[in-house]
């Protein structure tokens, strides 16, 4: 996710199948693609121009903005020593997402990354959004504007659901029951902010309704394989603060009893606590 291997030239191919030690990918990962030194596949991976949206950089649109993203982006990794960590993925048939762990300056920085993708016409692409904090990186938040409307169609089921009804109305406890005995809640932040088990996930979530109440999500768009979900919103109150409308996305992994056994968040609202 989200680039179609079959747009790929065989040697550049053969090298993504040689590092990945697989006999074939299904689909190419985010960052492969974009080191991969193939650029026209990376095109023609668009049904149309290419579009896509990035938290510091914002709207990159058309093929030359895009192709100077490319090079940047290579210099970049090459410069700063990158590396990247594959978390999880699901590819449906009109939406994907992807998350990266991407370990910087020799793995000094970790910044968590969530990408998704929106392919309704025969796996091609109409643009890409990437999310993730500047908190790892600046250690100060930046305020991203809403990237997506409200989709009232969009409907969470079983725990997700639950999850968001809690997380709405300031529920610690409902939240807390939400969760594996053994789950975990991540803030954007990263591995640090990472908060497992009964115990720590009560004293998060109380934390994170200090503000007079809970947070209200609006519900732009979902990606559920009934395993994992990944649900773009937009936040634009916490507790009893009204907040500028913001951009995100979380990712909830259940577990073996059909709660969950993670909830994974990329956004980069700062909190009023």
């Amino acid at each position: 996710m989200p680039w179609p291997p079959e747009l790929f030239s065989a040697r550049a191919l053969e090298r993504l199948l040689e590092k990945r030690r697989r006999a074939e990918l299904v689909s190419v990962p985010f960052f492969d693609g974009l080191l991969s030194g193939d650029l026209d596949a990376l095109l023609e991976s668009f049904a149309g121009e290419p579009l896509l949206h990035h938290p510091v950089l914002g709207r990159i649109q058309g093929t030359q903005a895009f192709e100077a993203y490319v090079a940047d982006m290579n210099v970049w990794v090459a410069e700063r020593e990158v590396s990247f960590e594959d978390g999880g993925h699901i590819v449906l048939e009109t939406r994907g997402f992807e998350e990266v762990v991407v370990h910087i300056d020799g793995g000094k920085v970790a910044l968590p990354l969530a990408v998704v993708a929106d392919h309704p016409h025969d796996g091609r692409l109409t643009e890409l959004r990437i999310y993730y904090s500047s908190w790892a990186l600046t250690g100060r938040h930046a305020v991203r504007p809403p990237l997506l409307q409200r989709d009232p169609t969009v409907s969470t089921s079983d725990v997700v659901a639950d999850y968001q009804s809690a997380l709405a109305a300031g529920d610690v406890d409902g939240i807390v029951a939400c969760f594996e005995a053994d789950g975990y809640a991540r803030e954007p932040a990263g591995v640090p902010y990472r908060h497992s088990g009964t115990r720590d996930l009560r004293k998060f979530y109380e934390q994170l309704f200090s503000n007079g109440g809970g947070i209200p999500l609006e519900h732009c768009a979902l990606v559920d394989d009934g395993q994992t979900c990944a649900l773009e919103y937009n936040v634009t109150r916490w507790g009893k603060t009204d907040v500028p409308p913001q951009a995100g996305v979380a990712v909830y992994a259940r577990g073996p009893s059909g709660k969950l056994a993670a909830a994974r968040v990329y956004d980069d609202v700062d909190p009023p606590l």
